[in-house]
């Protein structure tokens, strides 16, 4: 099994608060919680274990506190433990005990935090899944960083993840696009007609003028000819080109997502079409299944919020019985028109997630999409219909991008917006990716150009990748001054760790040991930004042993005669190191060897 002391030290807990509690519950045991302490001087480990078995042992959680204390204390891993506070105990765990993590470190690599929480459940995380209508924006771009993120870190406590986009290329927007590409087509023909004389003749007007279409009419000019286009350049029937060009134009839209995506480090598994969920029938065997089910009816809709019976026409409708699951209200799936809802798309698309054996499904949205998680839970669990399915939402508010104090606005290729090619350009993938993840996903973030590549403190990717090459630079020195072989890492796992003393040194092992259960709980919280923020304290412990080695001598990592404290400090680099680097991959930034 992988180390991980806090898992070993909550078994150690729980093993004693069956003693001092006969008959514990298993729920109460599965809440017990080992986290680091708040500060050192209350220890290296607390636990909630006398507070949460409270009521089951009809005690009062100061009282059990005391007595877990005594059972805890001169154990395997903890050398004293004290009640403290309303009922938490705090752990002071054997030197030893912490010390070791380092040569685990060493020994596992990269893999140190590898975990099994997961157990092999089957994870679809779909993120992105923009309309294919135009070059993404810095929102998708927050959205493509926190799925991302998240479908690495579920796989790495051992979900086995898929991650996948949906095309939304079914609807209204679609065929918007598909005239916005076949005006810059006629363009490409040679057209005497206007921009606004062309609107004039698209139903609902040109929604898309930005210029990223005009390669597009370019290449079906290039395949095409004249043929799609009527005389003079003018606009020919419909039906002799809509299909042909909407296809086009979805295809070439998602391979410019595409590019975007690889230069931002993120590819997918699965790309899954809704327009041919929709060809297919999809959404109308999922609304047969729900009737078989008893939860579909024919009815009329309430007036919506600020209509009276007076003035709001009711129309016969398919609903879905969606407050029998948890909804506010019922919620249609067929109009009165006899087509089908978006909302029945959406549904099929989760039955065939389902169908393909997901177990868990994790959908990262857009804040502005939040009335939308409750119908959409509701119709999981009800096409689940019992089998061991469920629909999390991750929310991301929205990115402002900021130079100087002021919001950039204005994009080179869209006209309207700052993409995510411009964003790229401006600062590369790593300072995108890391700051991305220095705020909750659902917390509205400003992200300012100049601050993401200014070489300080304040600046997140900066400050851990600078660690992670002042590491680098030590081992190099050392590899110079003692060979690459008294520097591998079977030979440091092997060094004696006993000098590693200092409280400088002990915090920074502390954080390394704190590795596993970061990366687990990040995992179940789906919480991908708490990486962002342990390898940031991770960095500033490691600076700090820096600096103190910089201004005592006795600190210094490199010794010549001081051997044994030499190897114990390089273990202690190494160690650093390679979780740093870890981190890193879980986020999808690169680590750097050396600064510029």
């Amino acid at each position: 099994m992988p180390e991980n002391i806090f898992a070993r030290v909550r078994a150690a807990v729980v093993e004693a608060l069956r003693q001092v509690v006969p008959d514990l519950p298993e729920d109460v045991a599965a809440r017990v919680e080992v986290a680091p302490a708040r500060e050192a001087a209350h220890g290296d480990m607390a636990t909630n274990a006398a507070m949460v078995s409270a009521k089951a042992a009809r005690q009062p959680p100061a009282r059990i506190a005391q007595a877990l204390a005594a059972v805890l204390a001169d154990g395997a891993d903890v050398l004293r433990a004290e009640p403290a506070g309303p009922g938490f105990v705090n752990l002071h765990l054997r030197p030893d005990s912490l010390r070791g993590t380092l040569p685990a470190i060493l020994r596992e690599g990269e893999a140190f935090g590898t975990g099994d929480a997961g157990q092999g459940v089957r994870a679809n995380v779909e993120y992105v899944s923009a309309n294919p209508t135009g070059p993404l924006h810095v929102g998708h771009c927050r959205g493509a960083v926190v799925g991302d993120a998240l479908a690495n870190l579920l796989a790495k406590v051992g979900f086995a993840v898929t991650k996948e986009y949906y095309i939304n290329d079914a609807g209204a927007q679609v065929a918007a696009l598909a005239w916005a590409a076949y005006w810059r087509y006629l363009q490409a023909v040679g057209t005497a007609m206007t921009e606004e004389q062309f609107a004039a003749a698209v139903p609902g007007g040109l929604q898309y003028r930005g210029e990223y279409l005009i390669p597009v009419g370019e290449a079906l000019r290039a395949e095409h000819g004249d043929a799609l286009a009527g005389p003079g350049g003018t606009v020919a029937d419909p039906a002799l080109w809509f299909g042909r060009v909407r296809a086009f134009a979805v295809a070439a839209m998602m391979a410019s997502v595409q590019v975007d995506l690889a230069q931002l480090g993120v590819t997918f598994d699965v790309f899954t079409s809704e327009q041919a969920l929709v060809e297919a029938g999809a959404p109308d065997r999922v609304i047969e299944q729900l009737r078989g089910q008893g939860l579909i009816y024919e009815g009329t809709l309430a007036p919506p919020k600020g209509k009276t019976p007076d003035d709001w026409e009711p129309r016969q409708q398919t609903l879905f019985r969606a407050t029998r699951f948890g909804d506010d209200v019922d919620r249609p799936l067929r109009k009165s028109d006899g087509s089908n809802t978006y909302f029945a798309n959406d549904i099929a698309y989760h039955a065939d997630k389902i169908r393909r054996g997901a177990e868990l499904m994790i959908d990262v949205w857009g804040a502005d999409h939040g009335g939308y998680v409750s119908r959409m839970k509701a119709a999981t669990r009800a096409v689940a219909d019992g089998r061991p399915a469920r629909l999390e939402i991750v929310l991301c508010q929205i990115v402002r991008v900021m130079r100087g104090g002021e919001p950039v606005r204005m994009s080179k290729r869209a006209g309207t917006y700052v993409t995510l090619a411009d964003l790229l350009d401006e600062v590369g993938r790593d300072a995108v990716r890391f700051t991305m993840l220095t705020r909750k996903s659902d917390a509205q973030m400003d992200f300012d150009l100049d601050a993401v590549v200014a070489q300080t403190r304040e600046n997140p990717v900066f400050y851990v990748q600078y660690a992670h090459a002042r590491c680098r630079s030590v081992l190099r020195a050392a590899a110079e001054a003692y060979g690459v072989s008294a520097t591998a890492p079977d030979a440091l796992a092997a060094a004696p760790l006993d000098s590693l003393q200092n409280e400088a040194e002990s915090a920074l092992i502390r954080r390394l040991a704190s590795w596993p259960r970061t990366v687990e709980s990040a995992a179940l919280a789906q919480e991908p930004h708490r990486i962002a923020f342990f390898l940031y304290d991770l960095a500033g412990d490691f600076h700090m042993l820096w600096n103190r080695g910089r201004d005592h001598a006795t600190l210094r990592f490199l010794q010549a005669d001081r051997p044994a404290e030499t190897m114990a400090r390089l273990a202690l680099v190494a160690a650093t190191a390679i979780v740093l680097r870890s981190g890193l991959a879980v986020l999808g930034v690169e680590p750097v060897e050396e600064m510029r």
